[in-house]
């Protein structure tokens, strides 16, 4: 087991996994070019400040951004010839190739990414469970040595991700799919709100939120990646840009007047997304589960929500999801809680018990 580990980059991701390590045990020093980030990671928990006197570390992470990760890491390797090397970059064959192109000691360096994140950025929004149950990729080359493979997947699970194996190409493939395009899209989808006017926008229901809920994201970060990325997320485009092209041309077709065969080409594209979703892995990456939905008009009051979470928990039932939409111009929300369907009905009777209004 590995025990001294550094951390270069106290972002959100670096500054987590600070937390999440030194609590686990390991002596994680950390360093940034920013002297306020850094500092701020540490008074977070996250580790000690790198010092010139510190011995040298067994493990180092590079938390840098995707345009830089490759430079730090060929820097990392070259600084402690004894150090396995890894990276938490977003993207996975730009990095192996620039820290190639350095001349650096690849038989150290294994790569990484752990499939965890926030809205908001930076070492202030940092959590130490970040990790709790999220996948963590650890992503070989064909010269990783075994001792790096097995040193990353070491620290992976420490911070207490679910750990799997891809090559570079793989992961890149996988994360355009899962991951790139779906920030494209809800992107997309959010900036058509510009247009908008005031009380239309108000109309925004859970739909919309649940669409463009990452649209919040950094700029700056998500065109480095997108580019670092840019052949696989262009291939996936491709594909949208064909089933797209069908869907507009079935609403030509309506809009006309016709539309014969346009509804089957709708059907299709709805049938095909149900078999996508439900094909997402379920809660701590099990598999899918259906759940039930057990609906709870909840009055926008201090204190409300608290205590209908405090009666489901009390009711003896485990809350498997959670999501809230405000009905516009009233003095109410609504709590959508999702359970196992053995335990709905005896869940709604239990909160109608306790005099929650239900509703459907």
């Amino acid at each position: 087991m590995t025990s001294r580990v550094r951390i270069i980059g106290t972002g959100l991701i670096g500054t987590s996994l600070g937390i999440a390590l030194t609590r686990a045990g390991y002596a994680v020093t950390l360093s940034d070019p920013s002297p306020t980030a850094v500092a701020l990671a540490r008074d977070l928990g996250a580790g000690t400040l790198a010092g010139p006197q510190d011995p040298a570390p067994e493990v180092v992470v590079v938390a840098a951004p995707p345009d830089v990760a490759g430079a730090v890491v060929a820097e990392a390797l070259g600084s402690w010839p004894d150090a396995i090397v890894t990276d938490v970059a977003s993207v996975k064959v730009a990095v192996l190739e620039d820290v190639r192109s350095r001349g650096a000691d690849l038989s150290r360096y294994a790569g990484s990414h752990p499939m965890a994140g926030r809205e908001r950025s930076g070492a202030v929004a940092a959590r130490g469970d970040l990790f709790d149950g999220r996948a963590w990729v650890v992503v070989p080359h064909a010269t990783s040595s075994s001792a790096a493979v097995e040193a990353v997947q070491e620290l992976a699970r420490a911070a207490g991700g679910t750990v799997s194996t891809m090559s570079p190409q793989e992961h890149d493939a996988a994360v355009a799919v899962v991951s790139h395009v779906p920030q494209l899209a809800s992107s997309l989808v959010a900036s058509r709100l510009r247009e908008l006017t005031d009380p239309a926008v108000a109309l925004s229901g859970q739909g919309i939120r649940d669409v463009t809920r990452v649209a919040a994201s950094d700029p700056q970060l998500w065109t480095q990646i997108l580019a670092g990325n840019a052949a696989a997320v262009r291939e996936v485009l491709g594909h949208l840009q064909a089933e797209l092209a069908e869907v507009v041309g079935a609403l030509d077709l309506l809009a006309d007047g016709d539309g014969v065969g346009a509804r089957e080409v709708l059907a299709r594209v709805v049938s095909h997304g149900n078999a996508g979703h439900a094909r997402i892995p379920g809660k701590h990456g099990a598999a899918p589960t259906a759940y039930s939905v057990v609906v709870v008009l909840v009055p926008d009051r201090p204190g409300e929500l608290a205590r209908l979470l405090h009666d489901v928990g009390d009711a003896g039932v485990n809350l498997e999801d959670l999501h809230l939409e405000h009905g516009m111009g009233q003095p109410f929300g609504l709590a959508e809680i999702s359970v196992l369907p053995a335990v709905a009905e005896r869940l709604g009777e239990e909160l109608a018990a306790r005099g929650w209004r239900l509703h459907g």
